[in-house]
């Protein structure tokens, strides 16, 4: 362990900003958390965080990298009531209409409500050296060097008070989310903006709380998905919480709306291809009313190639990729590049913006590449589809279809999708042997794979 020493400032204290105090808090004698809203002191829903009535399915390779960076994660969730599964034998997935053949993959998925899952990071980053989380504390701009060559801090108001105060930095983290005003500082400061790519998708999904009962989602653990493809805009997902609860919801895609009566709902979630997801909102009971929330894009800012960046200042999470929520990436990108920070940071400071930048750019162009080619299989999608997505997407095609009846196809899909493996690892011999077996109907026997 390297000596700790000076002070590191991170906007916002969603779980990007938790997972970056602590990946700072190894470098850093003193990590100051700054968040406007009021952040309660029991899980419940903030201001700040309107997606928190949403379903938030945390992904296995999230859950493993959040396992390593606070151990005891799990456990700890566990103990408030969330669920620990298998996310092949104890969730069910939809893809194209049919469903994933299930087996035990190995992966462990939780069941938890999003506002339980930042209450417990919150908890356990406040908890550690150093670290101070702050509410009511609203960044206003950044605080440079005469020469605008290095942010030294930021200027934060504090409650309702109109005068702004300094908050002196070594470095300064903006995990502030999607409405990050980053780009905006930066022009203040005579510094280009990042270049933006954006995908249209015209997102709307409304979710709602059960209470769960033995017979929903066939008894099993964990819940349901039934994602939406070309032809069929609808989608839903049955996830199980803490608290006995299941948490339901329904989307639409290109201009889709869920209705938010329950009779609606159970209607619409009737042209899915399991009925599970109707079953519950038909015979379930409620627990609250139904929440809508729009997503009209995916936008993904492009900070990497930036040759000239003030020194002392990163960007991470949703305010450098604001990813599709209905394939539930979002906190698990925050994961990966929290512990990417901590890597680097153990290597020194040095460049660490550049390195930084770059990593973190990494992490979410591979998660934007995986929604990206999903989203450009709706013709209601605009984007450029170039010759080599149209072949890929025909691959994928065929392996939806072959893990259907193949177990251990399945295992590894939902080994790319879940964050583990790398998606090249999908075009290796023996993957691609399994899915021209299926084209050509040729019998196992099938065995799971041995990759953890």
């Amino acid at each position: 362990m390297h000596t700790r020493q000076g002070c590191a400032i991170v906007i916002g204290a969603s779980i990007a900003g938790l997972v970056a105090a602590r990946a700072l808090s190894d470098s850093f004698e003193k990590v100051i958390v700054l968040d406007r809203d009021d952040l309660p002191a029991e899980p419940t829903v903030r201001v700040g965080v309107p997606q928190g009535r949403q379903v938030h399915g945390l992904l296995a390779g999230g859950r493993n990298v959040f396992e390593g960076l606070f151990p005891g994660f799990t456990h700890q969730l566990a103990m408030a009531g969330a669920l620990a599964g298998d996310v092949q034998e104890d969730f069910h997935w939809y893809f194209d209409g049919r469903l994933l053949r299930p087996g035990h993959s190995g992966m462990t998925g939780v069941g938890a409500s999003r506002v339980l899952l930042e209450h417990t990071l919150r908890e356990r980053a406040g908890a550690l050296p150093g670290v101070t989380v702050q509410d009511h504390a609203t960044v206003t701009g950044l605080r440079t060097d005469r020469e605008r060559s290095r942010v030294t801090g930021v200027r934060v108001r504090y409650g309702r008070a109109r005068e702004e105060v300094v908050v002196q930095g070594d470095l300064v983290v903006d995990a502030s989310g999607r409405g990050s005003h980053t780009p905006a500082w930066f022009a203040e400061l005579g510094y280009p903006g990042p270049k933006e790519e954006k995908v249209r998708t015209g997102i709307t999904y409304v979710s709602r709380l059960y209470r769960r009962e033995p017979r929903f989602i066939g008894g099993r653990l964990l819940g349901v998905s039934v994602a939406a493809y070309p032809g069929q805009l609808r989608s839903g997902f049955v996830l199980a919480q803490e608290a006995n609860q299941l948490i339901v919801s329904v989307g639409g895609w290109a201009g889709v709306q869920p209705p938010l009566d329950a009779d609606g709902m159970a209607s619409y979630a009737d042209e899915l291809a399991s009925p599970e997801v109707a079953e519950v909102i038909r015979h379930g009971t409620p627990l609250g009313q139904a929440v809508k929330m729009r997503f009209p894009a995916s936008v993904r800012r492009h900070y990497a190639p930036l040759e000239d960046t003030p020194a002392g200042y990163l960007v991470m999470g949703d305010a450098l990729c604001s990813l599709n929520p209905l394939f539930g990436q979002g906190m698990s990108v925050a994961a990966l590049q929290g512990r990417s920070l901590l890597e680097l940071l153990r290597d020194g400071r040095d460049g660490i913006e550049r390195r930084f930048a770059e990593a973190a750019s990494e992490i979410a162009g591979r998660c934007w590449g995986l929604a990206l080619s999903a989203e450009l299989r709706f013709p209601e999608v605009e984007g450029t589809r170039t010759r080599f997505m149209m072949a890929a997407g025909q691959y994928s095609d065929g392996l939806r279809s072959a893990a259907a009846e193949d177990a251990a196809l399945a295992t590894s899909f939902l080994r790319v999708t879940n964050l583990i493996d790398e998606p090249t690892r999908l075009y290796e011999p023996d993957i691609r042997a399994r899915i021209l077996a299926h084209r050509e109907g040729r019998p196992g026997p099938w065995t799971s794979p041995s990759r953890q």
